[in-house]
């Protein structure tokens, strides 16, 4: 067996397993706010959002183009399977350890800034057009998720302003159910995709796709979809205790509010082939939610420790991909 194969092997099996920690690190997130008002039961959240996540990520692969063409040039990168096995061995470090202090990181922020850290310690550059639209991408997707859920949410007020408040929380448990599956569904269109765009990048690089036939092979879709809803089946339940309980005190008419909020933000940039990081969505639509409801009532300093995470994320994992390069290339 020759060391392009094993390396590609590698590759993929590292990639299935940062979508498999993917699945149970931010997962949580969508599931979290129909948990906390008890509209799911744990189990039976988790196995909803198994099943969904693996069905959007079998729909769509625009953002796994994107991901596999426009931070670096795949056809032409220097030692492109170093690169790329750097990165996921920085994201899933990273994943793991903001998993473990149950902070709501973000597992997009981490890969991209790992095949920028990679690339450039490899090469000395990226492609800064199609990297800057997906930065762009990741920083204005949680203001307008904020915008947005605190939009919903006051048109909540107003509609249902002189309902039973009873029984208005719980018609809202039961509309959880279903915008809890939506949310988990558009997760599955965005953050699987992205491990999809890295194993078709080491193909490409490798030599077992060209330029005419780069498409996202159906058997790499259909296991990347697999790990991710093996990884939602474990749960996430530490990120599920800050997403659902540690922001706000969440309501069902709170939850369906963020829910469709996000959903409406993730499945908007699966629409036109752009990764964002759900994480970031879900815990701004919430934040958006609660500013509305009630400002008070939003826990800042846990959206401060976790705004702090997320600024860190790409930062740090660039920097830790590119010194986990530079020692795998003097290895390997």
């Amino acid at each position: 067996m020759d060391s392009v194969l094993i390396i590609t092997i590698l590759i993929v099996v590292c990639a299935l397993a940062f979508d498999f920690i993917n699945g149970f690190h931010d997962t949580a997130n969508a599931i979290a706010t129909a948990v906390s008002t008890k509209a799911l039961k744990p189990r039976h959240a988790i196995i909803l959002a198994a099943c969904m996540n693996f069905l959007g990520a079998m729909t769509f692969t625009g953002v796994a183009k994107t991901i596999t063409k426009d931070i670096v040039d795949p056809f032409t990168l220097p030692n492109g399977s170093i690169v790329i096995l750097s990165a996921l061995i920085s994201a899933i470090a990273w994943n793991l350890i903001t998993w473990y202090f149950g902070i709501p990181s973000s597992s997009s922020h981490a890969i991209i800034g790992s095949i920028a850290g990679a690339a450039i310690a490899a090469a000395g550059s990226l492609n800064y057009k199609g990297f800057i639209k997906i930065i762009e991408a990741l920083l204005l997707s949680p203001v307008i998720a904020f915008a947005i859920g605190f939009i919903v949410y006051s048109i909540f007020k107003v509609v249902f302003k002189n309902f039973n408040l009873t029984k208005t929380n719980k018609s809202f448990r039961l509309i959880q159910i279903f915008t809890a599956a939506l949310q988990s569904y558009t997760h599955g269109t965005n953050d699987a995709q992205k491990a999809m765009g890295i194993i078709t990048m080491a193909l490409i690089s490798n030599g077992y796709l060209t330029a005419a036939n780069a498409d996202v092979p159906l058997w790499v879709q259909a296991s990347c979809a697999t790990a991710m809803g093996l990884g939602t089946s474990i749960g996430g339940w530490k990120i599920i205790k800050t997403v659902g309980g540690k922001i706000m005190k969440i309501r069902p008419i709170n939850g369906v509010a963020a829910d469709l909020s996000s959903a409406l933000i993730i499945f908007g940039a699966t629409y036109i082939h752009l990764p964002v990081s759900t994480t970031h969505v879900i815990s701004s639509s919430i934040l958006g939610v609660g500013s509305s409801h009630r400002i008070k009532g939003v826990k800042w300093d846990t959206a401060q420790r976790m705004i702090i995470t997320w600024v860190i994320t790409l930062p740090i994992s660039a920097l830790l991909a590119g010194l986990i390069y530079l020692l795998l290339n003097s290895i390997l």
